[in-house]
């Protein structure tokens, strides 16, 4: 169909509008997507056909729209004959203006991003023996309007399909450091050299690991800590009272210092005796009903940052910086990332990491977290 009464004008601005995709069904439309060569692939279509007798034809409006930028739309080819030819009926005036519609939105708005920008994480370890499930498409619709992809890919820090299991006796020596190379080479050279400004943090993995990325995390640019919710499935932030949490003290003062966290279950007292003995000074990070769900809102996250700066300071006043802490925690994959990040090598006591492993018996020591950590070889 000739498309002469169209002018250039209109035409670039059309392809502007739909960001050079089809606006049926978003595929790029100015490269074939087997070979990758780029050539235009696309068809100027109209809502209302430039003739009476043409699909969606009209008395008056077809002469009147024909020329129009409100009455066309970019198709690829599949979707130009779908809607002219194979389908006229199933796609009426309405729905082609509102596709046309919510696809020119669409892309105003992601385009429109400018500061908005995060690079995105995507680490992914098994816990136990089942691999951790992370897609870019589900990061990428947490994100979103909020902030925006700095690139098409994620950066991956984690090792896909490791023979290695949480029940190993080198695994946390071992992925320790696996992620420490892969977070110097794909994330803290990129911040030092200004490509990094901000980072979008999704993890599922054994929680001595997600304090670990934390740590590594704290000292670089900006950063967002998404959690993944259960009900409904996914890493959207809900609207969700904000949770309150509690520090409870130690009822006996001893030499030997523990954290118990309990957010995400309860951790008994007695489980902690089983590993450090009697003669145990317990304080306990917990809320009124912990449960595996129950971190929905980001202030809530901030909240537990707060929370935990705060518990730090207090148990350090009280049995001073030079005292070991055993941290036995049970809390949500962002709150163990936002640990480690809130952790100050420096300001903060030596911490030993537990992780609870039902195949070896209970809590078994992970790592230290000690100020001059962590010692890697390039």
């Amino acid at each position: 169909m000739s498309i002469s009464y169209v002018s250039d004008t209109t035409k670039f601005i059309l392809w502007g509008k739909a960001a050079g995709r089809c606006e049926y069904c978003n595929r790029p439309i100015y490269f074939d997507n087997l070979t990758k060569c780029e050539f235009n692939t696309a068809y100027i279509a109209h809502i209302i056909a430039s003739r009476v007798d043409g699909p969606r034809g009209h008395p008056t409006e077809s002469e009147r729209l024909r020329g129009d930028i409100s009455n066309l739309m970019l198709l690829c080819d599949t979707h130009h004959r779908l809607i002219d030819k194979d389908d006229v009926e199933g796609h009426p005036v309405d729905l082609l203006r509102d596709m046309k519609k919510k696809h020119e939105e669409r892309v105003f708005l992601q385009t429109n991003v400018s500061n908005k920008q995060s690079h995105v994480i995507l680490y992914g370890e098994k816990v136990g023996y089942n691999n951790s499930n992370l897609t870019w498409e589900n990061a990428f619709e947490a994100m979103t309007p909020e902030k925006y992809p700095a690139e098409k890919q994620p950066i991956i820090l984690g090792i896909r399909n490791s023979a290695l299991c949480d029940d190993d006796p080198e695994y946390w020596e071992k992925e320790r450091r696996n992620l420490n190379l892969n977070f110097d080479r794909l994330v803290r050279r990129q911040v030092e050299d200004g490509h990094i400004d901000h980072v979008s943090v999704f993890a599922i993995a054994p929680q001595p690991l997600l304090i670990e990325l934390g740590r590594l995390i704290s000292d670089i640019r900006p950063a967002e800590v998404y959690q993944l919710q259960r009900e409904p499935t996914t890493w959207r932030w809900q609207n969700h009272p904000e949770v309150s949490f509690r520090l409870i003290p130690p009822v006996k003062d001893h030499d030997v210092v523990a954290l118990n966290i309990s957010l995400s279950a309860t951790v008994s007292d007695d489980r902690i005796f089983n590993v450090l003995g009697p003669k145990l000074s317990i304080w306990t990070l917990t809320i009124d009903s912990p449960h595996n769900d129950f971190l929905k809102t980001k202030e809530s996250l901030c909240g537990f940052r707060k929370c935990m700066r705060t518990a730090f300071d207090k148990i350090k006043a009280k049995h001073g910086h030079n005292t070991v802490l055993h941290v036995f925690p049970a809390m949500p994959v962002s709150a163990a990332v936002e640990f480690g990040r809130v952790w100050q090598p420096k300001a903060d006591m030596e911490m030993v990491i537990y992780d609870e492993n039902r195949k070896i018996g209970g809590f078994v020591e992970a790592f230290t977290l000690r100020g001059h950590d962590f010692l890697r070889k390039e």
